[in-house]
């Protein structure tokens, strides 16, 4: 034993017995369990004996193994070599020997010797956690792959696969010979075989070897586990592993987008017709024939099978995507495999096939064809949102029909021999309604619930959000109409003249508010979702490609299908309108089709006034993000933003002179906030910034209560496009005068002065809105826009700006308005007889040497009390017939 070896003094007591005791039970389990912890019933019938930890080499100098032997209350001995473990062999200790290197020489030797041996990290853990140390079968150096169950496919060197074998039994993993439904994830070599195929199948995720030694590398990492996604995910298997594909009968921008998903998901592309392809994909839509006979080890699939594989993030079977020539007897008996979610997507066809049967036959009972509805060239100006030159859905069926429509027809009734006009549109309405529940049905069940299922292969597709974001109240307005549809079919099959269909929307009118408006109000957020989404995520960039191509979706997106409810309230409004048009005034229905019509307008009116507050909320938002500093009370359910008006201060409130300010105008106040200046060393924005950099800072929020009198400055040579308003801040005696040139002419300021008095007479409760205006004189308040643009005033702003840089850089500590006043007065000479102390010469010096700097006195040295009591004198002098 080495000399410096110690044994502690062992306080603790284990609850190991004797290895030989298990030698039989460890033979007959120790390839399904790598941990056995003893039970309590060995503690009764077998002897105890205590546990020693043996630190091998450089775990005797690691101070924190030490540390943590001891607070797991285990004793310890240091050993340098393995000939000193026949000093220390004893039958009264259980020996676990720690090993910093799994791969040296002494570690070969305790492992042939069939001794204990573990890693530093196990011992951490276990006093991390104040577990007693594991009983390991075979040398465990951590946990990292501790309860995974791995399986090999693809494997031909043996000496690789026996080292991936071993390192993930020194991390605590199992291995399986045999795929089974306990493997937790299969290590691929090939994306071929059988294994590999009963991965895909059962979403089992299929790893690279290299996700076993990059695990292994951080092996000495607490709390690393090799199964956490983030880490994971670096390799997985890409779907287009080996696979060299080549395509035929895409467009030049759609090829490029699908070569450049080729190499995203590891494969690679070549021509066409080039020997080393694997893989021909073909648009089956377009292609008829094959411009050359391919080989026998080409796979020659459709497109679904390209997009299929992205989706599930696993290269998908070729044999249920082959290509087949047009009109063969194989074309005609296969079946779309493009389901991927749905088990019994064959029973769901049938029903499909029925219903669109059923449809087809309800269309036939029409005698016409499909005419042109002459209200459709009129409008009813119900709103701009919901525009009533949208046309009404299609008489094409799409989709799965929901259960409501999968019963038998009950139009197999005799048809009146005669039908009138009244008839005819009502039964265009049933029809459109049909179909506009069966799009609801698509949308709902071809993309939402597959989105939303639980265990997708490769993962979620969306994040719960996202398709919250994207389907709304989908779901909602589908009950509803699922209703009105069922109401609407009874009403065509026992058809009679006196029977009332606006009864029908009067009776919903109140589910339509509730429904319609979160789904339209917020449909371009849920475009501009699917938009990014599908940029950024490649999985629901191929699941969009491989439903919309599905006959259910009549070739069109999802974008597309969503858009039907906005359209569908104008277009049933149309129908009614033009259902009145054709019942007779006796006809009870008559006013109930009114009352319908106006219902369904005034959910449109509630439709577009929710859109409008929901614009304006957005609004100040917006307000809020642009100017820098901004209170974050502005932000209120009450208010919204009037106008926006960029103009330039022209005088010294609310700031300089010749500043530009922008005067946002709301219900109830008005925010100043004037242009930031571009100061150097400014903090740059974060990288992950999606909104750039405030350009404006706050000045002022100001209650349009406080504002007295809106002056409009008259016209003149040196004065244009001007205005004031006559502030009475509640902290200040006197009145305050803001002055502002218009500086854009989209708005005329006749107009903005209106709509500021308006709302401000709103605010105070008053009705006479045009007292508030107040024509003036530029020269009664020294007000005058001369020169505002020319370079001598531009530079001279610049140069005052500059100043009061310099002054702020060159001031180490806030100086006080009396310091700051007793420094301007002693620089003119000594106040009252007293010459000035030394804290006075060195504010005088500073102030002096920082205006000797600019080049100009320092506009922070004008005397402020003189200019108040200057602009103050003339205000009164200026507003005694004012107020």
């Amino acid at each position: 034993m080495a000399e410096n070896s110690v044994l502690t003094s062992t306080t603790g007591r284990t609850s190991l017995a004797d290895s030989s005791i298990f030698d039989s039970k460890v033979t007959e389990i120790s390839k399904e369990n790598l941990l056995i912890e003893s039970t309590s019933y060995v503690e009764e019938e077998m002897p105890q004996i205590e546990t020693r930890v043996i630190l091998v080499q450089e775990a005797g100098k690691q101070e924190e193994l030490i540390k943590a032997l001891k607070d797991i209350k285990v004793g310890f001995v240091k050993m340098e070599s393995v000939e000193e473990f026949e000093g220390l062999d004893s039958p009264e200790f259980e020996n676990v020997f720690v090993v910093t290197d799994f791969q040296d020489s002494v570690f070969n030797d305790l492992y042939k010797a069939d001794c204990r041996v573990i890693g530093p990290p196990i011992v951490l853990n276990c006093s991390q956690k104040g577990e007693p140390l594991p009983f390991s079968c075979r040398p465990l150096y951590c946990t990292s792959m501790m309860n995974l169950v791995l399986c090999f496919t693809g494997f031909r060197k043996k000496e690789e696969l026996v080292r991936l074998v071993t390192l993930v039994h020194h991390m605590g993993g199992v291995i399986r010979k045999d795929f089974n439904s306990k493997v937790t994830h299969l290590v691929a070599n090939c994306t071929q075989g059988e294994k590999f195929r009963v991965a895909v199948s059962l979403g089992t995720p299929i790893m690279k070897p290299e996700w076993i030694y990059k695990a292994w590398e951080r092996r000495n990492e607490q709390d690393f586990c090799a199964a956490v996604d983030d880490f994971r995910n670096e390799f997985k298997v890409p779907p287009f592993q080996d696979c060299i594909l080549s395509f035929l009968g895409f467009s030049d921008e759609e090829k490029t987008n699908m070569e450049e998903m080729t190499e995203m998901q590891g494969g690679k592309y070549l021509p066409l017709g080039d020997e080393r392809c694997t893989h021909l994909v073909v648009e089956e839509n377009i292609v008829k024939d094959l411009p050359f006979e391919p080989s026998k080890k080409l796979y020659v699939v459709k497109q679904e099978w390209f997009w299929g594989s992205i989706q599930m993030d696993a290269r998908a079977g070729e044999t249920m995507y082959l290509y087949e020539k047009a009109n063969t007897p194989e074309l005609k008996k296969s079946v779309s495999m493009l389901s991927l979610n749905t088990p019994n997507s064959n029973r769901k066809r049938r029903r499909l096939k029925e219903t669109l049967a059923q449809l087809s036959r309800e269309t036939d009972v029409s005698p016409f064809p499909p005419r042109k509805r002459p209200s459709a060239e009129h409008s009813l100006s119900i709103g701009s949102l919901l525009d009533i030159s949208n046309t009404p859905e299609s008489s094409i069926n799409y989709g799965d029909t929901p259960k409501s429509c999968t019963k038998s027809s009950k139009n197999s009734t005799p048809v009146p021999s005669k039908q009138s006009a009244r008839w005819q549109v009502a039964k265009e309405l049933y029809q459109t309604e049909s179909n506009y529940v069966n799009i609801l049905a698509t949308i709902i069940q071809l993309f939402q619930v597959p989105l939303e299922e639980e265990g997708q292969r490769g993962g979620r597709i969306l994040a719960p959000e996202e398709i919250k974001t994207i389907f709304g109240s989908i779901p909602d307005i589908f009950d509803v109409h699922t209703k009105i549809k069922d109401d609407l079919e009874d009403l065509i099959v026992n058809w009679d003249e006196s029977k009332s269909i606006g009864d029908i929307f009067l009776k919903y009118s109140k589910d339509l508010v509730k429904t319609y408006p979160p789904f339209v109000n917020f449909f371009e957020m849920s475009k501009e979702t699917i938009i990014k989404c599908e940029k950024q995520k490649p999985r629901f960039h191929a699941f969009l490609k491989i439903n919309q191509a599905k006959p259910e979706c009549g070739r069109q997106s999802l974008v597309e299908l969503l858009i039907r409810p906005v359209q569908r309230l104008p277009s049933v409004a149309l129908l009614l309108n033009d259902l009145k048009k054709h019942t007779a005034d006796e006809n009870p229905d008559k006013s109930t089709l009114e009352k319908a019509i106006g219902s369904l307008k005034e959910v449109m009116m509630h439709i577009n006034e929710d859109k409008r507050k929901t614009e304006a909320q957005k609004q100040i938002f917006d307000v809020v993000y642009e100017v820098d500093g901004c209170p974050a009370n502005l932000l209120s359910s009450h208010r919204s933003l009037i106008q926006r008006v960029e103009t330039i201060s022209l005088g010294e409130h609310p700031c300089d002179r010749g500043e530009q300010v922008t005067l946002f105008l709301f219900s109830d106040c008005l925010e100043i906030a004037r242009k930031r200046h571009k100061v150097i060393g400014t903090f740059r924005s974060p990288h992950g910034q999606t909104r750039p950099p405030a350009s404006l800072k706050h000045i002022h929020l100001m209650p349009l209560s406080q504002i007295k009198k809106v002056l409009d400055i008259r016209e003149t040579e040196d004065c244009h496009n001007a205005f004031a308003l006559l502030v009475r801040p509640p902290t200040e005696q006197a009145n305050v005068l803001l002055s502002f040139q218009m500086t854009s002419d989209e708005l005329p300021k006749e107009n903005w002065l209106k709509m500021l008095c308006r709302h401000v007479a709103n605010t105070i409760c008053k009705a006479d809105a045009e007292n508030l205006i107040y024509t003036a004189d530029p020269e009664s308040f020294e007000v005058n826009t001369k020169d505002m643009d020319s370079t001598l005033s531009r530079a001279s702003r610049a140069i005052k700006k500059t100043s009061k840089k310099v002054t702020r850089a060159f001031s180490f500590s806030k100086t006080p308005k009396r310091a700051l006043r007793r420094a301007l007065m002693t620089s003119h000479g000594s106040v009252e007889g007293r010459s000035p102390s030394s804290n006075d010469k060195h504010v005088m010096s500073r102030l002096s040497s920082t205006s000797s700097l600019a080049g100009i006195p320092s506009p922070s040295l004008v005397s402020l009390p003189s200019f108040f009591e200057r602009r103050s004198h003339t205000l009164s002098r200026s507003t005694t017939h004012l107020i």
